[in-house]
């Protein structure tokens, strides 16, 4: 019972620097191949994804950095928190990722973790950084929006 109000909740690993440094681009859903530990400490939402980032090598894409916490009660078989961990994408998926990288100016950003029908899925993007001054603007326009909201709902209140 215990484990059908986990997939309920929906367990879901965001990378909340993903939309302030990038310009998010195309995005893919791709599966993960992990280890049994992996998949029990990630259900659990011990996984952290902020700093990884994704590359195509050998034909076959592999996303680094990605942090998922040793399970708790594993035993001597646990598994690295930081190892490269391989998507699973088609074919062709892999080549359209591959030469928007090799054009350069983009990188493969994971923008969430997440699980869907008991598989753990992350939903990868192509992303183009954003210099200083894009940030700054991005930050001016929440916070118009942000003071747009306040004055509805105290302008709703009177």
């Amino acid at each position: 019972m215990a484990k059908n109000n986990l997939e309920k909740k929906g367990v879901e690993i965001r990378n909340r620097k993903a939309n302030r440094d990038y310009f998010v681009g195309e995005t893919f859903e791709a599966g993960i191949a992990l280890a049994g530990t992996e998949i029990k400490s990630l259900r659990s939402g011990h996984a952290q994804i902020n700093d990884a980032f994704v590359r195509i090598e050998n034909g076959e894409a592999f996303m680094y950095q990605a942090h998922i916490s040793e399970y708790d009660f594993g035993n001597i078989n646990n598994h690295n928190p930081t190892r490269p961990r391989k998507l699973l994408l088609h074919k062709r998926e892999i080549l359209k990722l591959k030469s928007a990288t090799d054009s350069g100016g983009t990188a493969i950003i994971p923008l969430k973790i997440y699980l869907k029908k008991s598989l753990a899925k992350v939903l990868i993007a192509l992303c183009v950084g954003k210099k200083l001054y894009d940030k700054r603007q991005t930050i001016r326009k929440n916070e118009a929006k942000m003071e747009a909201r306040r004055a509805m709902s105290d302008f709703r209140r009177r």
